[in-house]
């Protein structure tokens, strides 16, 4: 059986739980045997921009435009880099706007990917039902593979 590399998408979004994702990510890049090395994506999604009424004189700026992102950035995406660089496996990092699930579900169609590293708080049925699940709706719409790291 031909074993190529495999694309392995981690959503990231700086809490201790993703930070463990992108760690179980990496570990599974890793440990693929393959003359091919395996790829990690970690995909950080922000909530759709804020849109501006009438009553707004200075509209607010995105996020990834103020002063601060850089550094914000570079403490999301520190873990992953990290145990990327450690492990020798190649990342590539990326910020998208928009609702969490629907984006990692369209990014992982978009570019092919194997499977899906995501975080679950263990959110129980009464909250989930209320607030909604990024890990329960990626699971059960992602066409890929769907790896659920628990808190």
């Amino acid at each position: 059986m031909l074993n190529l590399r495999k694309k392995i998408l981690v959503a990231i979004d700086g809490s201790p739980l993703s930070d463990k994702a992108a760690e179980e990510a990496v570990r599974l890049a890793a440990g693929i045997p393959s003359q091919f090395k395996s790829k990690v994506y970690g995909l950080l999604v922000l909530p759709n921009a804020p849109r501006n009424t009438f009553t707004d004189f200075l509209p607010t700026r995105p996020i990834t435009e103020k002063e601060e992102w850089g550094e914000l950035k570079e403490r999301i995406f520190f873990v992953v880099e990290k145990l990327a660089a450690e492990m020798d496996v190649p990342l590539e990092t990326g910020v998208v706007y928009g609702e969490p699930a629907d984006e990692l579900i369209r990014f992982a169609q978009k570019e092919e990917i194997d499977v899906i590293v995501i975080g679950s708080t263990g959110k129980g049925f009464l909250k989930r039902k209320l607030l909604g699940s990024v890990s329960h709706k990626v699971v059960q719409n992602a066409k890929c593979s769907v790896y659920v790291v628990r808190g």
